[in-house]
């Protein structure tokens, strides 16, 4: 965190002695989002949930990093579900992407890793979707919910996982364990 925090300390002094306008918007565009994220990374990793684990593969760049959730209860105990958050350039305008990389039977998120979380939507009819107040403490903590209170079969994105939990919950539940001993262990 620290590297990036001196990066933007140079990027300023730089930025001082550009003449084009068009390169200065660009530059400080990506500065906001970096210097949200530097803030907004602390207060996540100080206030991770115990079942999160956030990985940065390149501490310089915050704005892609990888989020591993291992539920401690639940369908999905037992599990390691990973998940790539990459946040845009116009964050926290846009919310950040994210695909869950591990195979899963789940209603909210498809076997190739859509996720159904409404804070996620940039337009939400609910009221409930991404808002510039929003952080990325709330996406980590929204990801680790969809494996116990967010865990939602009435508005499923995989419409056959759901029906199969109303069909038969203990074949689900099997189905369940075989994909974590398949693809998430």
């Amino acid at each position: 965190m620290l590297t990036l925090a001196s990066k933007l300390k140079r990027d300023d002094a730089v930025k001082s002695g550009h003449s084009n306008s068009a390169v200065t918007d660009s530059v400080r565009r990506v500065s906001i989002r970096d210097r949200l994220l530097v803030k907004e990374v602390a207060e996540l990793e100080a206030n991770l949930p115990n079942t999160c684990k956030v990985n940065f593969p390149d501490v310089n760049k915050l704005h892609h990093f990888q989020l591993d959730v291992t539920p401690d209860e639940g369908y999905y105990q037992s599990g390691k579900f990973q998940f790539e958050v990459d946040v845009p350039e116009a964050y926290n305008m846009v919310p950040p992407k994210v695909k869950c990389l591990t195979r899963i039977w789940h209603p909210n998120i498809t076997e190739t890793g859509e996720i159904c979380l409404s804070l996620l939507r940039e337009h939400s009819i609910d009221g409930t979707g991404w808002a510039p107040t929003r952080t990325l403490k709330d996406v980590v903590w929204g990801l680790n919910s969809l494996f116990t209170d967010l865990l939602n079969f009435d508005d499923p994105l995989n419409i056959e996982a759901a029906e199969h939990h109303l069909r038969d919950k203990d074949d689900f539940r099997c189905k369940v364990q075989d994909f974590i001993k398949q693809y998430a262990r």
